[in-house]
């Protein structure tokens, strides 16, 4: 079967969406489907095009399953919110030109959002070549922005709500992350057939991803020595209320077991990096190469997970599946029975907290710091659950079975 993939980061791009992309391709190329990506030159990590791809704005690769079209992303400052809407503006005309000019008919579009922007040259590429449309749906836009404050203006949200709209009713298919985010979706379709929407986690490589020892080079590079690291890794924006690790750190002071370490990038690192300058046990550490991440998750005794209020419902962090793929536990502040909280709850495999609750946070914090044997075996389940649920074969097979249908 041919798929036409529009996406916004793809290999060797390190962005979490890049990633998970990446790796349902690989996955599909191995059931025996022929792929066309459309995606961005590679850009995410620095927010400008990486070495070696600049010079020209749109690149085509052949391979042994198909073809990569790469075009310019448009990059802007993350906190610049009009410009970067600018951007994805322009990269959405830029991927729209690239996959209607693609030659063979695909018998299926696939469109991740965000960019939200996607959704409608994915549905008009899709009803020119007779294809079927699916909307693959990461985080549900607008509803992210605007609870964290990033969009505000009445007349944006109603143009962001109407394109929503059109393009989940339109869409063959909707798949999503969790319930939540089915629920969330379903009522925005209305009365269409909700079945429509179906729930397809995003998997992550369990053969990569292994349960190994905590003594890494990486731990080695950060000078853990034998404290507990306590680890957020991935994006550091608005989203994300890390002030929790530094005034956890600041009520510590007196504690020398434990080694607070921030992990990645974002436009709120600068500033909580200089809020953390007397801080002696947080540590702000650059973001890793895709081939360190096993090495990276093996380094953290406890890993965290941080959304603020109301975030849970519209979004799920890609990261869980990798924590839990390498056997350690994870500490979740975010809304209760959204899917992080149920997954860690049901599973055993971490505990939840209120989000924004520092009281909560630290004292969970503390009783995991303590209780080495319990945080083995919540990894062990945590392990379990991810062999079972989120397995690059049996996440695979769901998309499989989708195209199938639609085709």
């Amino acid at each position: 079967m041919r798929i036409l993939v529009i996406c916004p980061h793809y290999a060797p791009d390190t962005a979490p969406t890049g990633v998970v992309m990446t790796e349902i391709a690989e996955q599909l190329i191995e059931l025996g489907h022929e792929l066309h990506i459309v995606t961005s030159l590679p850009w995410y990590e620095r927010h400008r095009i990486e070495e070696g791809w600049n010079g020209r704005p749109w690149r085509r690769e052949q391979t042994e399953w198909g073809s990569i079209t790469r075009v310019h992303p448009f990059p802007t400052d993350k906190t610049n919110v009009p410009a970067r809407a600018f951007g994805f503006a322009g990269f959405t005309v830029m991927a729209f030109l690239a996959a209607l000019l693609q030659r063979r008919r695909p018998h299926v579009v696939l469109t991740m959002s965000p960019p939200l922007t996607l959704g409608f040259p994915g549905w008009i590429v899709a009803r020119l070549r007779r294809s079927a449309f699916v909307f693959n749906v990461q985080d549900i836009f607008p509803d992210v922005a605007i609870e964290v404050g990033a969009i505000s203006s009445p007349r944006v949200i109603r143009v962001l709500r109407a394109l929503e709209s059109f393009t989940y009713r339109r869409a063959d298919a909707v798949t999503v992350l969790s319930s939540d985010l089915r629920d969330n979706v379903v009522v925005k379709i209305g009365r269409q057939d909700p079945a429509k929407v179906r729930i397809i986690p995003n998997f992550v490589d369990t053969e990569r991803i292994q349960p190994v020892s905590s003594e890494t080079s990486y731990r080695r590079e950060i000078g853990a020595g034998d404290r507990t690291v306590v680890m957020y890794a991935g994006n550091i924006g608005l989203s994300q209320p890390l002030e929790l690790v530094l005034d956890t750190a600041r009520r510590w002071t007196d504690r020398s077991d434990v080694l607070f370490v921030i992990n990645g990038g974002g436009s709120e690192r600068a500033r909580l990096e200089q809020s953390a300058r007397d801080l002696d046990s947080v540590v702000f550490v650059d973001f890793q190469t895709a081939e360190r991440l096993p090495e990276v998750l093996a380094s953290g005794d406890i890993h965290l997970i941080t959304l603020r209020t109301g975030l849970a419902y519209s979004s799920v962090p890609s990261k869980l599946y990798s924590i839990l793929a390498a056997g350690r536990p994870v500490l979740a502040s975010i809304d209760e029975g959204t899917e992080v909280s149920r997954v860690l709850d049901e599973n055993g495999c971490g505990v939840s907290v209120p989000p924004e609750d520092l009281d909560a946070f630290e004292s969970a914090l503390a009783d995991l710091i303590t209780a080495s044997d319990e945080r083995r075996e919540m990894g062990e389940r945590g392990r379990t659950f991810v062999e079972r649920w989120a397995s690059p074969a049996a996440v695979a097979a769901m998309y499989h079975e989708l195209f199938a249908d639609l085709a």
